[in-house]
């Protein structure tokens, strides 16, 4: 499930004021709530003396400020991990219980977590509160526990991912932990019938995605009320094209295209497509899970549980018990956390738009010329992948995600589907991918993009911003010597120039990458942009240590560590 991300002026970042997190900037009432937090000092610790007084209360001040700095990234970058953590801890058992109370006020999603966590489950508790709000890790502040207010819009709340063979937030994610499933079931103990809907203008349907009408139907929900920013600004618009790419992938099945309808009307769906992908050393059968969509007046129907449990189920009855599946918010627990970055194509476009700001000390004249490109493409041997090409890449690309810990495990047909484009007289085209052939008539190289558009909502100028996001690539140069990042660092910037070269030729107004796989390697140097939201990737039924995001807690990326994730979800 892909997430909105609008681009962050890297020059906010670094005044006082904190940068907006995650989809949205605060509301008003967060920005009240947390300039009250920051401002509130101890008076009760103070003690007579007004100078005494002023010191302590800056000093407190000066706590509230580094944890609210670490909710937003905004760290120094000298400050060590460990110190951080260090600083974390001290600054936090600095608060009083009002205080918590306070920054709880600021996610109810977390606060409804730790109350369930209360023995009595009673939020009034706050003693308790404190005590469980004082265990987070800084991993957990900064994969979005703290003030981001997409935790708001949590999936029918903690309780029911209570309920799922998850991992919980109660668990330490420091103790290494034995890999493997949660919970082992038959296939013959699952219900072999639908999930009961509460409400009798409610029905199941199973959506017949080779049928253009209720592509159409599937298409036009999710346009409505899929993922948009918190202010309304840009709204993915997923093509039926991209549809039609994304869930008639090999092994598809029609009973995993799900939907509610509320008479003739399609209201909700869930879809999922199966896969096969390598959890570090172990293989596994499983599930891709995506586009959960409920239309906007039906959130408070409590649909997202149900649809949640009929996609498992249909599932399970296949047999199959683990899914993979990602989101902006954070559930109940996330294996890995991926930023979002964005290289500006069309950078005026982007400007007009609102989706890129102009730094403070920048002109739009000056952003323009910053983000130009060449007109022609440097590497040699580069050309647009053809079929004859899959057995190389297969070959290729296999040996390359060995590197990586979360990995899809892709059958040759899969890189047929998922690589080649079909159709050279769609409108619509979905995917581009690209090899590097020697003179030896080898392939050594490739990359691939594929296309999600947003619609510009409120903009008077453009209808929509045409995205290119970073799909596949590898390089040989990675396994000749896998010590030697340095050439390996020289070969993706090459290649990823050129792929923003093409991007470019093909009307693409902006390139997205996440930080997983290589990618810190080429980020930075080819001008990419930290947005301001995060991707989780989830395992359900599958329990699994920790897996590097690419990004640091500081939620930065560092150019020496590449992420454990090499596995690109739609």
């Amino acid at each position: 499930m892909s997430e909105e991300s609008k681009q962050v002026d890297p020059a906010a970042e670094k005044q006082p004021a904190p940068a907006p997190s995650s989809e949205s900037k605060p509301t008003a009432e967060e920005s009240d709530s947390e300039t009250e937090v920051a401002q509130t000092g101890n008076d009760a610790a103070a003690g007579p003396s007004k100078k005494k007084k002023k010191k302590n209360k800056s000093k407190k001040k000066g706590e509230k400020n580094f944890i609210k700095d670490l909710f937003t990234g905004q760290v120094e970058p000298g400050v060590t991990q460990a110190e951080a953590e260090d600083k974390l801890k001290e600054a936090i058992n600095g608060l009083t219980n009002e205080q918590v109370q306070e920054f709880m006020s600021l996610n109810p999603a977390l606060m409804n977590e730790l109350a369930e966590k209360n023995a009595a489950g009673d939020a009034s508790k706050i003693p308790n509160i404190v005590e469980l709000f004082k265990r987070l890790t800084l991993q957990d502040i900064m994969t979005g526990l703290a003030t981001t207010g997409k935790n708001r819009k949590d999936m029918g709340s903690y309780k029911f991912w209570s309920t799922q063979p998850v991992p919980q937030f109660d668990e330490d994610p420091k103790l290494l932990i034995e890999e493997g499933p949660l919970k082992i079931q038959k296939v013959e103990d699952i219900d072999p019938e639908p999930i009961p809907l509460a409400l009798p203008q409610f029905r199941w349907v199973t959506m017949d995605l080779t049928n253009d009408a209720e592509l159409a139907e599937v298409e036009k929900l999710l346009y409505g009320h899929y993922v948009e920013d918190d202010e309304a600004m840009f709204r993915f618009r997923y093509s039926s094209s991209l549809l039609r790419w994304s869930l008639l992938s090999p092994g598809w099945r029609k009973d995993w295209h799900v939907g509610i309808r509320s008479g003739d009307t399609l209201c909700a769906f869930i879809s999922a497509i199966p896969t096969e992908m390598r959890v570090r050393d172990k293989i596994i059968q499983g599930s891709e899970v995506n586009f959960l969509c409920i239309h906007k007046k039906l959130r408070g129907k409590r649909l997202t549980p149900v649809l949640i449990k009929e996609i498992t189920r249909r599932i399970n009855r296949e047999g199959i018990w683990q899914a993979i599946y990602t989101g902006g918010i954070v559930l109940p627990r996330p294996v890995s956390t991926c930023r979002y970055y964005h290289r500006a194509l069309d950078w005026t476009k982007l400007y007009e738009v609102g989706f890129s700001p102009c730094p403070s000390n920048s002109t739009p004249v000056f952003q323009a010329r910053k983000y130009k490109l060449p007109d022609v493409t440097s590497t040699k041997g580069l050309r647009e992948m053809e079929v004859k090409d899959l057995d190389a890449i297969k070959e290729l690309n296999d040996e390359y995600l060995k590197r990586f810990d979360l990995t899809p495990v892709w059958t040759k047909e899969e890189y047929d589907h998922w690589l080649i484009h079909k159709d050279s007289n769609s409108p619509e085209r979905v995917i581009w991918a690209y090899v590097v052939e020697n003179s030896e008539g080898k392939i050594t190289d490739f990359f691939s993009f594929y296309c999600l558009e947003s619609s510009a909502i409120k903009s008077t100028k453009h209808k929509s911003v045409r995205a290119a996001y970073l799909f596949y690539y590898a390089s040989d140069i990675a396994l000749k010597d896998p010590t030697n990042r340095l050439d390996l660092k020289t070969r993706l910037n090459a290649l990823m120039a050129d792929a923003l070269i093409l991007a470019k030729k093909e009307k693409f107004d902006v390139f997205n990458a996440l930080s997983l796989m290589d990618n810190s390697l080429f980020l930075e140097q080819q001008k990419y942009g930290p947005g301001d939201g995060q991707l989780h990737y989830y395992l359900f039924n599958y329990k699994a240590n920790p897996i590097h995001g690419g990004v640091n807690k500081h939620n930065q990326v560092e150019e020496g560590t590449s992420s454990g994730v090499g596995f690109v979800m739609l």
